[in-house]
């Protein structure tokens, strides 16, 4: 199993984390194990971002070496809803 080494912030900057996952790891997983590491609202939907692409990876996207660079920053977005 390949892993791959990123960097996980928040889009706030106020969080940030250098962490090694598994290439089978999913958007899903990542956000996941940073709103459980860090505390954050679980009543907020989240994105992940590769902030080196500017593309989005979606939940059931794998960390696939394409997709994701060695030393890539993803962050971590709430999605704002507007309102009426």
């Amino acid at each position: 199993m390949s892993e791959v080494k990123v960097i996980i912030r928040t889009a706030d900057q106020t969080r940030k984390a250098e962490v090694a996952m598994a290439r089978t790891n999913t958007g899903a997983d990542v956000i996941q194990a940073a709103v459980d590491n860090w505390s954050l609202p679980t009543d907020t939907d989240y994105s992940l971002v590769n902030t080196s692409s500017g593309k989005s990876i979606a939940p059931a996207q794998a960390l696939s070496a394409d997709l994701v660079a060695e030393g890539a920053i993803l962050e971590v977005q709430p999605v704002l809803v507007a309102g009426f």
